[in-house]
């Protein structure tokens, strides 16, 4: 499979699992669904749009390197501390919401390392060509 391929899947997958968790984090209490949580909309739209309308240039290569630094983060953030033990995997939805951590940690690592190989190869290219 292309690496250009590659990285368009990873990526999607990541925004989907994204939004599958903030959602998860509204209903359980952890965000507070108001209108701070908004900004994530414009966020997923301009990674989306990095994706399939940029996915071949270079804009779109960092537009999605920092989607996946996102999608990274999100796992550390809630696994720190008191973690998403105990009470909480009593509660309904619990397996469904810890699988999206994992998974959304492996996807925006994936698509990190394909972005950040995308801009080497491109930036060595480049360089190559002058």
């Amino acid at each position: 499979m292309k690496h250009h391929v590659m990285l368009t899947v990873a990526s999607l997958l990541s925004i989907v699992l994204f939004s599958l968790h903030l959602t998860g984090d509204i209903m359980r209490g952890i965000e507070p669904g108001t209108l701070y949580n908004l900004p994530a909309i414009p966020i997923m739209l301009v990674w989306l749009y990095g994706t399939l309308v940029l996915g071949e240039r270079r804009s779109g290569h960092v537009i999605m390197l920092i989607g996946s630094l996102l999608a990274m983060v999100v796992p550390v953030l809630h696994l720190r501390g008191n973690g998403v033990g105990g009470e909480f995997t009593k509660s309904s939805g619990a397996f469904l919401f810890i699988w999206t951590l994992f998974a959304l940690g492996v996807t925006g690592t994936f698509s990190f390392i394909l972005s950040a190989r995308a801009l080497w190869s491109g930036s060595r290219a480049t360089s190559v060509k002058a």
